[in-house]
Protein backbone atom coordinates (compact mmCIF):
# COMPACT_ATOMS: atom_id res chain seq x y z
CA UNK A 1 0.00 0.00 0.00
CA UNK A 2 1.31 3.82 -1.32
CA UNK A 3 0.54 6.11 1.68
CA UNK A 4 0.91 9.83 0.99
CA UNK A 5 0.74 12.29 3.88
CA UNK A 6 -0.21 16.00 3.22
CA UNK A 7 0.52 17.87 6.12
CA UNK A 8 -1.11 21.51 6.29
CA UNK A 9 1.98 23.02 8.54
CA UNK A 10 5.43 22.61 8.75
CA UNK A 11 5.67 21.81 12.42
CA UNK A 12 5.20 18.79 13.99
CA UNK A 13 2.12 19.69 15.92
CA UNK A 14 -1.05 17.38 17.10
CA UNK A 15 -2.46 17.12 13.81
CA UNK A 16 0.94 15.92 12.43
CA UNK A 17 1.57 12.96 15.20
CA UNK A 18 -2.13 11.62 15.05
CA UNK A 19 -1.80 11.28 11.39
CA UNK A 20 1.81 9.68 11.21
CA UNK A 21 -0.03 7.38 14.06
CA UNK A 22 -2.57 5.93 11.55
CA UNK A 23 -0.24 5.78 9.17
CA UNK A 24 2.78 4.03 11.40
CA UNK A 25 0.01 1.26 12.21
CA UNK A 26 -1.90 0.24 9.44
CA UNK A 27 -0.61 -3.32 9.10
CA UNK A 28 0.00 -3.42 5.37
CA UNK A 29 2.91 -3.62 3.37
CA UNK A 30 3.48 0.35 2.75
CA UNK A 31 5.69 2.93 1.34
CA UNK A 32 4.84 6.19 3.11
CA UNK A 33 5.95 9.80 0.94
CA UNK A 34 5.00 13.41 3.41
CA UNK A 35 4.31 16.32 2.24
CA UNK A 36 4.35 19.48 4.28
CA UNK A 37 2.50 22.35 3.71
CA UNK A 38 4.35 25.32 2.92
CA UNK A 39 7.35 24.18 2.80
CA UNK A 40 6.73 21.79 -0.46
CA UNK A 41 4.38 24.26 -1.73
CA UNK A 42 4.57 27.56 -1.02
CA UNK A 43 2.37 29.65 -3.12
CA UNK A 44 -0.86 30.97 -4.03
CA UNK A 45 -2.70 30.34 -6.88
CA UNK A 46 -2.89 33.72 -8.87
CA UNK A 47 -5.50 32.84 -10.87
CA UNK A 48 -4.03 32.92 -14.26
CA UNK A 49 -6.32 30.00 -15.57
CA UNK A 50 -3.30 28.83 -17.57
CA UNK A 51 -3.60 25.37 -16.00
CA UNK A 52 -7.37 25.02 -17.62
CA UNK A 53 -5.94 24.62 -21.14
CA UNK A 54 -2.19 23.45 -20.50
CA UNK A 55 -1.22 21.69 -16.70
CA UNK A 56 2.39 22.54 -17.56
CA UNK A 57 1.83 26.48 -18.02
CA UNK A 58 0.84 26.88 -14.24
CA UNK A 59 3.98 29.26 -12.51
CA UNK A 60 4.42 26.75 -9.85
CA UNK A 61 3.56 23.03 -11.97
CA UNK A 62 7.20 21.71 -10.85
CA UNK A 63 6.56 21.82 -7.12
CA UNK A 64 2.89 20.69 -7.41
CA UNK A 65 3.66 18.05 -9.99
CA UNK A 66 5.93 16.19 -7.48
CA UNK A 67 2.99 16.52 -5.11
CA UNK A 68 0.19 15.27 -7.42
CA UNK A 69 2.47 12.60 -8.90
CA UNK A 70 3.05 10.93 -5.40
CA UNK A 71 -0.81 11.43 -4.69
CA UNK A 72 -1.95 9.84 -8.21
CA UNK A 73 -0.09 6.98 -7.53
CA UNK A 74 -1.65 6.22 -3.77
CA UNK A 75 -3.53 4.17 -2.36
CA UNK A 76 -4.30 5.69 0.92
CA UNK A 77 -4.54 9.72 1.47
CA UNK A 78 -4.01 11.11 4.65
CA UNK A 79 -4.55 14.88 5.02
CA UNK A 80 -3.89 16.65 8.23
CA UNK A 81 -4.35 20.20 9.38
CA UNK A 82 -4.52 22.27 12.72
CA UNK A 83 -7.68 24.58 13.03
CA UNK A 84 -6.80 27.90 11.91
CA UNK A 85 -10.10 30.74 13.29
CA UNK A 86 -12.24 27.55 12.58
CA UNK A 87 -10.79 26.00 9.43
CA UNK A 88 -8.05 24.52 7.55
CA UNK A 89 -4.51 25.95 7.45
CA UNK A 90 -4.18 28.45 5.11
CA UNK A 91 -1.51 26.57 3.65
CA UNK A 92 -4.18 23.46 2.67
CA UNK A 93 -6.33 25.82 1.30
CA UNK A 94 -4.04 26.92 -0.94
CA UNK A 95 -2.72 23.72 -1.91
CA UNK A 96 -6.26 23.16 -2.72
CA UNK A 97 -6.52 26.16 -4.67
CA UNK A 98 -3.94 25.51 -6.99
CA UNK A 99 -5.60 22.07 -7.43
CA UNK A 100 -8.29 22.74 -8.92
CA UNK A 101 -8.44 21.53 -12.15
CA UNK A 102 -8.93 17.98 -10.68
CA UNK A 103 -11.74 18.69 -9.46
CA UNK A 104 -14.63 16.75 -11.42
CA UNK A 105 -16.35 20.17 -13.24
CA UNK A 106 -12.91 20.34 -14.84
CA UNK A 107 -10.13 17.24 -15.27
CA UNK A 108 -11.49 14.37 -13.01
CA UNK A 109 -8.33 12.01 -12.98
CA UNK A 110 -9.20 8.54 -12.92
CA UNK A 111 -7.35 7.02 -10.75
CA UNK A 112 -9.18 9.38 -8.12
CA UNK A 113 -12.26 7.46 -7.98
CA UNK A 114 -10.33 3.93 -6.03
CA UNK A 115 -8.95 5.94 -3.52
CA UNK A 116 -9.36 5.91 0.03
CA UNK A 117 -8.32 9.01 2.43
CA UNK A 118 -8.14 9.96 6.13
CA UNK A 119 -8.55 14.06 6.69
CA UNK A 120 -7.31 14.88 10.57
CA UNK A 121 -7.70 18.20 12.28
CA UNK A 122 -6.90 19.26 15.73
CA UNK A 123 -7.59 22.32 17.65
CA UNK A 124 -7.30 23.83 21.13
CA UNK A 125 -10.75 24.05 21.52
CA UNK A 126 -13.34 23.92 18.64
CA UNK A 127 -13.24 23.98 14.69
CA UNK A 128 -12.36 20.99 13.65
CA UNK A 129 -15.44 19.70 11.78
CA UNK A 130 -15.42 23.16 9.56
CA UNK A 131 -11.79 22.53 8.90
CA UNK A 132 -12.05 19.05 8.19
CA UNK A 133 -15.09 19.68 6.00
CA UNK A 134 -13.18 21.94 3.85
CA UNK A 135 -11.09 18.87 2.79
CA UNK A 136 -13.49 16.63 2.37
CA UNK A 137 -15.18 19.12 0.07
CA UNK A 138 -11.70 19.11 -2.59
CA UNK A 139 -11.67 15.21 -1.96
CA UNK A 140 -15.48 14.81 -2.90
CA UNK A 141 -14.72 16.75 -5.81
CA UNK A 142 -11.57 15.03 -6.30
CA UNK A 143 -13.46 11.61 -6.72
CA UNK A 144 -12.47 10.15 -3.83
CA UNK A 145 -15.04 7.45 -2.83
CA UNK A 146 -14.11 6.94 0.74
CA UNK A 147 -13.60 9.11 2.90
CA UNK A 148 -13.15 8.64 6.87
CA UNK A 149 -12.32 11.94 9.25
CA UNK A 150 -11.25 12.55 12.69
CA UNK A 151 -11.26 15.88 14.34
CA UNK A 152 -10.24 16.13 18.28
CA UNK A 153 -9.75 18.95 20.55
CA UNK A 154 -6.78 18.55 22.38
CA UNK A 155 -7.17 21.51 24.81
CA UNK A 156 -3.52 22.17 23.96
CA UNK A 157 -0.78 24.71 21.72
CA UNK A 158 0.96 21.68 20.95
CA UNK A 159 1.34 17.69 21.38
CA UNK A 160 3.83 17.74 24.50
CA UNK A 161 1.22 19.36 26.10
CA UNK A 162 -1.81 17.45 25.33
CA UNK A 163 -3.06 15.95 28.78
CA UNK A 164 -2.55 12.14 29.11
CA UNK A 165 -6.27 11.51 29.20
CA UNK A 166 -6.51 12.65 25.60
CA UNK A 167 -3.62 10.97 24.41
CA UNK A 168 -4.73 7.58 25.89
CA UNK A 169 -8.21 8.23 23.92
CA UNK A 170 -6.14 9.24 20.24
CA UNK A 171 -4.22 6.01 20.96
CA UNK A 172 -7.36 4.12 21.38
CA UNK A 173 -9.18 5.98 18.18
CA UNK A 174 -6.19 6.03 16.16
CA UNK A 175 -6.11 2.23 16.85
CA UNK A 176 -9.47 1.28 15.45
CA UNK A 177 -9.01 3.26 12.47
CA UNK A 178 -6.07 1.79 11.41
CA UNK A 179 -7.49 -1.34 11.64
CA UNK A 180 -10.10 -0.14 9.07
CA UNK A 181 -7.92 0.88 6.39
CA UNK A 182 -5.72 -2.15 7.25
CA UNK A 183 -8.28 -4.41 5.84
CA UNK A 184 -8.58 -5.10 2.19
CA UNK A 185 -11.85 -3.94 0.92
CA UNK A 186 -12.78 -3.23 -2.74
CA UNK A 187 -13.50 0.90 -2.57
CA UNK A 188 -17.11 1.14 -3.95
CA UNK A 189 -18.20 4.39 -6.17
CA UNK A 190 -21.00 5.51 -4.20
CA UNK A 191 -24.47 7.51 -6.06
CA UNK A 192 -23.36 10.82 -4.68
CA UNK A 193 -20.05 10.78 -6.64
CA UNK A 194 -21.94 9.25 -9.81
CA UNK A 195 -24.45 12.30 -9.29
CA UNK A 196 -21.66 14.77 -9.39
CA UNK A 197 -19.45 13.09 -11.83
CA UNK A 198 -23.46 12.81 -14.08
CA UNK A 199 -23.93 16.44 -13.34
CA UNK A 200 -20.27 17.58 -14.63
CA UNK A 201 -20.75 15.60 -17.54
CA UNK A 202 -23.83 17.15 -19.08
CA UNK A 203 -22.19 20.47 -18.53
CA UNK A 204 -18.86 19.00 -20.38
CA UNK A 205 -21.22 17.36 -23.20
CA UNK A 206 -23.41 21.01 -23.72
CA UNK A 207 -20.12 22.92 -24.05
CA UNK A 208 -20.68 24.49 -20.40
CA UNK A 209 -17.09 23.95 -19.70
CA UNK A 210 -14.35 26.33 -18.75
CA UNK A 211 -12.74 25.84 -22.34
CA UNK A 212 -13.03 23.51 -25.09
CA UNK A 213 -9.57 21.75 -24.08
CA UNK A 214 -12.00 20.40 -21.00
CA UNK A 215 -14.65 18.81 -23.47
CA UNK A 216 -11.47 17.08 -25.59
CA UNK A 217 -10.01 15.87 -22.26
CA UNK A 218 -13.85 14.31 -21.43
CA UNK A 219 -14.26 13.11 -25.04
CA UNK A 220 -10.35 11.28 -24.89
CA UNK A 221 -11.48 9.32 -21.93
CA UNK A 222 -14.58 8.41 -22.95
CA UNK A 223 -16.88 9.88 -20.08
CA UNK A 224 -18.89 12.04 -22.79
CA UNK A 225 -20.25 8.64 -24.31
CA UNK A 226 -20.39 5.08 -22.13
CA UNK A 227 -17.52 5.22 -20.15
CA UNK A 228 -16.89 6.22 -16.28
CA UNK A 229 -13.92 6.43 -14.50
CA UNK A 230 -14.50 3.42 -12.02
CA UNK A 231 -15.60 1.10 -14.35
CA UNK A 232 -12.57 -1.37 -15.31
CA UNK A 233 -10.11 -0.25 -12.24
CA UNK A 234 -6.96 -1.89 -12.33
Amino acid sequence: MKIVLIHGQNHKGSSYHIGRMIADKINTAKEVTEFFLPKDLNYFCLGCYNCIEDESKCPFYVKKKKIMDAVEQADLLIFTTPTYCMRASAPMKSFMDLTFTYWMVHKPRKCMFSKKAIVVSTAAGRGTKSAIKDITNTLLYWGVPYIRTYGISVQSMNWAQVPEKRKIQIQSDTDRIAKIFSEEQKTRVGIKTKLLFNMMRMMQKVGWGSSPVEKEYWESNGWLAKERPWNNKL
